[in-house]
């Protein structure tokens, strides 16, 4: 089993105790409300929504998946820190066992966020997994990010 690594590094203009609480902490109920098209629902499976929750994600009409299941493998609320793992679901190819992201918010001079994304993806076997395959699924979290980050902008009161 290999091990590819594919950090990323973006910027908001919303302050990092905001976004976080709609992007992690609320994402269950917001992203379905906000984007019905890329996730349908979420929902807890087993646990209390802290370490060791696993949490099923079930896509929209238009997504080339139908569901995914994840673990939170870490949650710290203070320093704006969340980490899960992928465990099931047809996102998951023959040649990845499971994939794991941290997301960290960090404050920026401009009073917004710098997102800072690493993802680990846990290849089977010694299938060689390329920057170019994930690139896919990166630009769909980003695009998922932009809707979450003009929901806030356009509802300053939201999420304070």
């Amino acid at each position: 089993m290999g091990v590819f690594t594919y950090a990323d590094e973006s910027t908001s203009v919303i302050p990092p105790p905001r976004l976080f609480k709609a992007l992690v902490l609320e994402a269950d109920t917001l992203i379905p409300k906000i984007a019905p098209q890329a996730v349908k629902s979420a929902e807890i499976v087993e646990g209390d929504g802290g370490v060791g929750t696993i949490k099923k994600i079930s896509f929209g009409e238009g997504s080339h998946y139908s569901y995914v299941k994840h673990r939170i493998d870490g949650l710290d609320k203070d320093n704006f820190v969340y980490s899960y793992t992928l465990v099931e679901g047809d996102a998951l190819s023959d040649k990845v066992e499971k994939i794991s992201y941290e997301i960290k918010l960090v404050a920026s001079a401009d009073g917004g966020s710098i997102i800072k994304n690493t993802s680990k993806y846990h290849s089977i076997g010694d299938v060689d997994i390329k920057e170019e395959d994930v690139k896919a699924g990166k630009e769909r979290a980003s695009g998922l990010f932009k809707v979450v980050e003009k929901y806030l902008l356009g509802n300053p009161d939201a999420y304070n």
